[in-house]
C-alpha cells in the first residue's frame, strides 16, 4: 500500500507518517533532489520515479507527504494500492501549533483545548517574521481544495495530544476504501440500483448474486408499460401518509399497491433456475432494506440460499420467522458509504 497524506499545515500529517513508518513498518518517501535514501526512508527527484518504483514493487507499503498537486495524485490514484489521505484541524488549532512549534521548536503535536472559543494570539515571545515579500500563492492545482476532494478517507485531528487522532485511523478501514469486501461491493451495487427507483415511499434496490457474480439487479417501481409511481402510476403510493402524520406505514395496504419490490424484479429477472442451480447451491440476494413479508415468501420460493440487507423495514421479525423455518439465512450488515 501507498498513503499519500495532504491537508493544511500543522494538521498531523507529519505526526501521522512517522507513525505508521515507527509502528507499521511503511517505508517513508521523500521528493526532493536534496534528501538521501535511508534504512528508513527513500528519496526521489521526481515523482514520476517514484510511482514507477511504487508500482514495480506493490507490496512494500509506503508513506509520503510530499504529492501537492492535483494531476500528480490524479497520476497516483490510478493505482490500485494508492491511497489518498486527508488530515485536517481547526484554522485554531492549527495556528496554535506552529506557533508553540515556533516558540520551542518541538515537533511534537500541541494544541489548543477543545473548550477554547477565543481566537489565539501569538505570545510576545514570537520571533518577528523576516522582512520580505508575501510567499506567491500556491498553483491553482495545488491549492487545498482542488486536492482534498481526491481523499478517499479524510481525519480530523482536533486534538490536544496525538494518541486519540492516531488511534481513530485504521489500516484495515483504510484498505477497506481502497478494495471493497464482497459484501461492501455487492451491497453498494444494491444502494447504485436503489437510486434508479422512483417511488413514492422509498427507494430500495437489490442485487442478486450467485457464486459471487451478479444474476439480476432489481429495484422498486410499476410494471414496465405502467405509468411510473413518481408520475401517479400507484394510487397507493400516493395517497397513503408514511406512518408519521397518522397515515398507512410501511407495509399498510400493499393489496392496493401496483410497484413491483426491488427483491421480485432482482427475481423476475432471473428466474428459479438461475436462482436455486436447479437444486445446486443457490444464490445471495443483497437488498438495502430488509424485505417484507411479501417478498420473503418469493425469496424462499426461488432457493435464495441466504438475504444480507442494510436498513431494517416495519415486519422485519416476520420476515426472519418465515427464513429461519425455510432454512434462509438473513443477515445485517452496516450501510456502506459511496465512495467519493
Amino acid at each position: 500500500m501507498l498513503i499519500c497524506l495532504v491537508g493544511p499545515p500543522q494538521a498531523g500529517k507529519d505526526s501521522l507518517a512517522r507513525f505508521l513508518t515507527t509502528h507499521h513498518g511503511f517505508t517513508r518517501v521523500h521528493l526532493s533532489p536534496s534528501s538521501s535514501s535511508s534504512a528508513e526512508s527513500l528519496s526521489f527527484s521526481s515523482s514520476s520515479d517514484f510511482l514507477d518504483h511504487a508500482t514495480r514493487t506493490w507490496r512494500i507499503d509506503y508513506v509520503t507527504t510530499d504529492l501537492a498537486s492535483k494531476q500528480k495524485l490524479q497520476e497516483f490514484a490510478k493505482r490500485p494500492f494508492v491511497a489518498i489521505v486527508a488530515v485536517d484541524a481547526p484554522l485554531g488549532v492549527r495556528f496554535n501549533r506552529a506557533v508553540r512549534r515556533r516558540v520551542t521548536g518541538s515537533r511534537s503535536l500541541v494544541c489548543l483545548p477543545r473548550s477554547t472559543t477565543t481566537a489565539p494570539t501569538a505570545p510576545a515571545s514570537l520571533p518577528a517574521s523576516a522582512p520580505g515579500a508575501l510567499p506567491a500563492p500556491p498553483p491553482p492545482d495545488s491549492t487545498l481544495s482542488s486536492i482534498l476532494p481526491l481523499a478517499s478517507l479524510t481525519l480530523p485531528n482536533p486534538h490536544a495530544s496525538l494518541s486519540p487522532f492516531l488511534s481513530s485511523f485504521s489500516l484495515a478501514h483504510l484498505r477497506e476504501a481502497l478494495r471493497p469486501s464482497w459484501d461492501t461491493y455487492f451491497m453498494l451495487l444494491a444502494s447504485l440500483a436503489s437510486l434508479r427507483s422512483n417511488c413514492m415511499k422509498r427507494r430500495v434496490g437489490a442485487v442478486l448474486v450467485r457464486d459471487r457474480r451478479v444474476v439480476s439487479t432489481g429495484y422498486n417501481g410499476t410494471p414496465r408499460g405502467v405509468r411510473n409511481c413518481g408520475e401517479g402510476g400507484c394510487a397507493r403510493c400516493n395517497s397513503h401518509g408514511d406512518g408519521l402524520g397518522g397515515g398507512g406505514g410501511g407495509g399498510a395496504a400493499l393489496d392496493e399497491c401496483l410497484c413491483l419490490h426491488a427483491e421480485e424484479n432482482a427475481l423476475l429477472e432471473a428466474g428459479r433456475e438461475r436462482v436455486s442451480g436447479g437444486g445446486t447451491e443457490g444464490a445471495v440476494l443483497y437488498c438495502n432494506t430488509c424485505p417484507c413479508l411479501r417478498c420473503t415468501v418469493k425469496i424462499v420460493q426461488c432457493g435464495v440460499k441466504e438475504v444480507i440487507y442494510s436498513l431494517s423495514y416495519s415486519m422485519d421479525a416476520a420476515s426472519r420467522r418465515v427464513m429461519e423455518e425455510a432454512g434462509v439465512v438473513l443477515r445485517q450488515m452496516p450501510q456502506p458509504p459511496f465512495p467519493r
